[in-house]
């Protein structure tokens, strides 16, 4: 699909917003989008059903008279066993674009999300009944119906690919307008990308703890396919606490024809675990940065904290941790967190990541170039975590890999940075080549690999930047103002450091004086 068309479609759909907030004009529109893609496979099914049972060579022929097999097209088992949603006619696209422009269209669309729930068992309690209840103008529903039934097929696209990509482009613009509060929803796709690529998930259990509008799942699907393998290699598991995010996701699976378990209802995944008895092969997660309000009072002797109990203020080493422990032996995750995870100090929170390091948990740290997330400004990193390093790879027992990935990707807009596929490439093949000892070797600026040892005269930071050191660069391209807010970074994170170093010295020597 052209990105003329989704720039075009977002457009046409953005200005029809009027006074509603994007957090709510959000569910409107990708609701839409999915009626107009369940509708839209149904008939295409409808229409195959109609060529064998008029065709006189077929096993499945009636008659060639419509007349006559009008009926037999109403069959759901013409459409269920091939994993094609039922849709009644009162919920079909082209019955609700008839009365677009009916006042109650908004109450219409709502019967036909309820029709659609109670056909199709998998879907119930999983889609957005919000429609009679917009205060949108008057006309304004009818004109999105009219958007989105021009989202038609290409040749070269198959109708999810087509759906999916629109439906993806406008989360990621949803996200863009609802700043901070978007992150809860989406992740950028070139970050997910880095994940996917580096973790390699194409067979197994595949978690996301916190997946939002399942971004993580959807370029899994893609890794697979873009490797020669089948989505049915892979078994997908999400938990969203938030309920019309976790529509969102069910949505958007549904979208692109793969089933995921979700659990029975939204829930939190630390105080209502989904799948308390389940271990994964890999795990991806963007949880929500130095979350203070996780409720982490409620667990002080959780079995999860194998490494020491997070703090109540803040949930980062909550996720860390619960993510370690949902990994099955030689499992894998990728973990989207803020810089600051890596140098915090306060509640013991470099207790837990000197217990992560010396246990062996800590594979590859990644930080990432400012701008990545239009979001959040707050500078951001990648964890890569294993409970076993003599798995998928050479014995790295002892060893971390660091990138400072800060200088890549390009400027897409003045506010929004993307890694591009040479950016990717050169991540994954990096931690591939470092896995394997295969060409190996470290890259001033760039990366490095560290021991245990190493990584404790530094006091357990784990800032890439510590450790990759510099390299001179005539004209890297970066603007003077970017580079002092890298610097003012780098210095920020050096004083935690000496403060983290300070606190280490001082506590040694009251040992030694028996204080």
């Amino acid at each position: 699909m052209s990105a003329d068309f989704k720039q075009t479609l977002w457009k046409s759909a953005n200005k029809l917003r009027g006074q509603m907030d994007a957090a709510e004009y959000k569910h409107i529109v990708l609701g839409l989008i999915f009626l107009k893609y369940i509708s839209d496979t149904f008939v295409k099914q409808q229409d195959k059903v109609r060529d064998v049972v008029s065709d006189p060579s077929s096993e499945y022929f009636i008659s060639e008279d419509p007349a006559v097999y009008r009926d037999e097209l109403e069959e759901r088992d013409y459409y269920t066993q091939d994993n094609v949603f039922w849709v009644p006619q009162e919920a079909r696209w082209e019955t609700l674009r008839s009365k677009a422009k009916q006042p109650d269209i908004g109450s219409l669309i709502d019967s036909a999300m309820t029709a659609i729930e109670n056909e199709n068992p998998s879907l119930r309690g999983k889609l957005d009944k919000r429609f009679g209840r917009t205060h949108l103008g008057p006309g304004v529903l009818g004109e999105l119906i009219d958007l989105v039934s021009t989202i038609g097929f290409a040749d070269k696209y198959d109708s999810s690919d087509l759906l999916g990509e629109v439906y993806e482009y406008f989360l990621g613009h949803f996200a863009s307008l609802e700043g901070k509060k978007g992150g809860e929803f989406y992740t950028p796709s070139s970050v997910v990308k880095v994940l996917v690529s580096v973790l390699a998930p194409t067979s197994g259990r595949v978690y996301d703890p916190c997946c939002g509008s399942g971004g993580m799942f959807v370029q899994s699907e893609k890794f697979v396919k873009a490797h020669g393998g089948r989505i049915d290699d892979i078994s997908i598991y999400g938990q969203e606490s938030n309920p019309t995010t976790w529509r969102l996701a069910a949505m958007n699976f549904a979208i692109r024809g793969f089933s995921a378990d979700l659990g029975k209802e939204p829930a939190d995944t630390f105080g209502q675990d989904q799948f308390p008895d389940q271990k994964f092969d890999y795990i991806l997660a963007n949880p929500f940065f130095n979350d203070k309000d996780w409720g982490g009072e409620k667990y002080e002797s959780d079995t999860r904290w194998r490494f020491g109990r997070p703090p109540v203020e803040n949930a980062n080493y909550a996720w860390l941790q619960h993510i370690l422990w949902k990994l099955r032996p030689g499992g894998q995750a990728g973990v989207v967190l803020a810089n600051i995870s890596m140098i915090s100090c306060t509640n013991g929170e470099d207790q837990i990541r000197e217990a992560m390091v010396r246990g062996d948990v800590v594979e590859v740290m990644v930080t990432l170039p400012r701008k990545l997330f239009s979001n959040t400004q707050s500078p951001v990193c990648l964890w890569f975590l294993t409970n076993d390093k003599t798995r998928n790879g050479r014995d790295r027992q002892g060893e971390t890999l660091f990138i400072d990935a800060r200088l890549m990707g390009d400027l897409e807009t003045r506010a929004l940075r993307v890694f591009t596929d040479e950016d990717i490439a050169k991540i994954t093949d990096t931690v591939q080549s470092w896995r394997t000892g295969e060409h190996y070797e470290d890259i001033p600026g760039f990366c490095k690999s560290a021991s245990s040892e190493e990584i404790e005269n530094r006091g357990f930071v784990l800032t890439p930047g510590s450790y990759v050191g510099a390299v001179d660069v005539e004209d890297d391209g970066i603007l003077f103002e970017e580079k002092v807010r890298d610097l003012s970074e780098q210095l920020s994170s050096l004083q935690n450091q000496g403060s983290h170093l300070d606190t280490v010295i001082q506590k040694n020597l009251n040992l030694i004086k028996g204080e």
